[in-house]
């Protein structure tokens, strides 16, 4: 196995019960990304691109199969585990930005040093560190409702760094944003993945796709499709 794998999937495989229905999701996929890779994922609904998200995310289990995740097998690690795994290796970016509404971009940001037992002081610094990275500094002490959608983007983006985590998981980061706000994000997370973050974005858009050096495309539970981008492989 590779040390330089972010992601390991080998035979993965997840079937949902409905009553006595089984329904595949996942029918065996297998799929290595290195760490500093930029990857988009993509399929019509059903295709299991959400379920894939959810088991990189460490939301949810395999039924089959085993995932490495930075080095670590948390393929068959319990709820309170996965949580802690989820809160040292992952970043997570929604399309409806997660951000407490009553509370400031620097606490929104600073909250999962929060979780993780660091003291505050040192909370404020990386938090203000981290927006600083994002271009939100000066926004620091704003409440969501005080900010734009790309702003308050650009806060769930900090928040998702601020672990400095092996993966940077985005679910259609640019879902809720308008055209020029959607190019201004993508444009964040290509220089993000210019300083070697790890990079998965699930996404119907294709334009947001090609912001990635690798599309994966999945249908039917199975990649059909993996393809490194002619003009991202030259400029790595």
């Amino acid at each position: 196995m590779s040390n330089s794998s972010a992601i390991r999937f080998t035979g993965i495989r997840k079937t949902y019960k409905n009553g006595s229905l089984e329904v595949p999701a996942l029918n065996g996929v297998d799929l290595n990304v290195e760490r500093g890779e930029y990857v988009a994922i993509m399929g019509p609904s059903g295709s299991g691109k959400s379920t894939m998200m959810n088991i990189i995310g460490c939301l949810d289990r395999a039924t089959a199969g085993t995932y490495v995740l930075d080095g670590n097998d948390v393929s068959h690690l319990d709820d309170n585990a996965l949580a802690e795994i989820r809160l040292r290796k992952l970043g997570f970016v929604f399309q409806g930005f997660n951000l407490l509404a009553r509370t400031d971009a620097i606490k929104n940001v600073a909250l999962p040093l929060f979780y993780a037992g660091i003291s505050s002081k040192e909370r404020t610094r990386r938090a203000l560190a981290t927006l600083d990275e994002v271009g939100l500094s000066e926004r620091a002490h704003h409440k969501p409702n005080e900010l734009s959608g790309g702003q308050q983007q650009r806060v769930a983006i900090a928040r998702a760094l601020i672990n400095d985590p092996a993966v940077l998981l985005a679910d259609e980061p640019t879902g809720n944003l308008d055209t020029k706000t959607s190019a201004d994000i993508m444009s964040l997370f290509d220089k993000l993945h210019a300083t070697g973050r790890t990079i998965i974005v699930v996404t119907h858009d294709e334009e947001i796709a090609h912001h990635a050096a690798r599309i994966i495309r999945l249908r039917d539970g199975l990649i059909v499709a993996d393809e490194t981008l002619p003009h991202k492989a030259e400029a790595l």
